[in-house]
This record gives structure tokens, C-alpha cells and sequence, in this order.
């Protein structure tokens, strides 16, 4: 999987998001909607903050949809195939600024429950990564504008 190709996830990451997303859409704003609806009877919408709290938190609940609905279609599901290459749903122990790190190169849906740091394969550090192995040395420009060295000390597919 390479980072073009959309979010790997898990059968269980994917269905875990596929459930919130049927419960937003299906539940969700049923329930907002009646909120709504509620704090419209109310009275004078321009100081009714029960009223706007409710549309604050409907386009919130919206946005979380859409969020959902992209990465559930872009997503590939599954075990990843593991040729000891860096790629997205790859576990890494790596010296970075001298220090070992351990963590997820991937999406932090795959990751929920475990108590690894994740970073996104788009990231400046997964980017630096995806291809590389085990020994291999590479580095990343930092936010502030300095080089970063990395040198991957193993790899491995998640397991969850």
C-alpha cells in the first residue's frame, strides 16, 4: 500500500468506523434534527443559545460524516502484504534525534486501543519513511525548517 492509494484499515478499524457512520447518519440526525426543532419552539432564534449550541453541533455531527464517507471509500481493507518495506499499517522502531521511537506509520483509526504514536504516511516523518527498511538512514524537514536524521532500526506489519 503506498500512500496514494487512500487509508489502509483493518477489518475491525473499518468496521468500527462503518458503524459510527451508519449510527451518524441513521440516529444521529434524527436526533439533532428533533433538537433543533425543540429549541426552535422556543422562541426568538437571535438568543435562543440552546438553538445555536444544537446547529454548532449539527454541523460538527455533518462534518464527521463526510470525513467518515471519504475514508470509507477510499479505504483498502485487510491484512497489508509485509516485504519488510515501509508502508502504510507498518509498525517502526526508528532512531529519531537520537532517541527510539516506536510507532505507527498509517491512520489513527487502525490504532485505536493501542497505546502506539501514529503518524499519517502524508506526515513529513511517514513520508521519510514509505520505502525504506530495516538499517536503512533517512532524514525530513521538520516544521522549523530542520533536517531531521532517521535511521529505522525494524519493521513490521500491525497486528492491532
Amino acid at each position: 500500500m503506498t500512500e496514494t492509494t487512500g487509508t489502509w484499515l483493518t477489518q475491525e478499524a473499518y468496521d468500527r468506523l462503518q458503524a459510527e457512520y451508519d449510527h451518524l447518519v441513521n440516529v444521529g440526525r434524527a436526533a439533532i434534527a428533533k433538537e433543533i426543532d425543540e429549541r426552535r419552539q422556543e422562541g426568538d432564534l437571535k438568543e435562543n443559545g440552546g438553538y445555536h449550541a444544537a446547529r454548532d453541533e449539527q454541523a460538527k455531527m455533518e462534518a464527521r460524516i463526510e470525513e467518515l464517507r471519504r475514508k470509507l471509500a477510499d479505504a483498502t481493507v485487510g491484512e497489508p502484504t509485509f516485504d519488510g518495506t515501509i508502508a502504510s499499517g507498518t509498525v517502526v522502531t526508528a532512531e529519531v534525534m537520537g532517541r527510539e521511537m516506536r510507532f505507527l506509520v498509517g491512520s489513527r483509526e487502525i490504532a485505536d486501543g493501542t497505546d502506539l504514536d501514529v503518524f499519517s504516511a502524508q506526515s513529513p516523518l511517514g513520508a521519510a519513511l514509505l520505502g525504506r527498511k530495516a538499517g536503512d538512514e533517512t532524514s525530513y524537514e521538520a516544521p522549523n525548517g530542520k533536517q531531521i536524521t532517521v535511521t529505522v532500526i525494524a519493521a513490521e506489519p500491525f497486528t492491532g
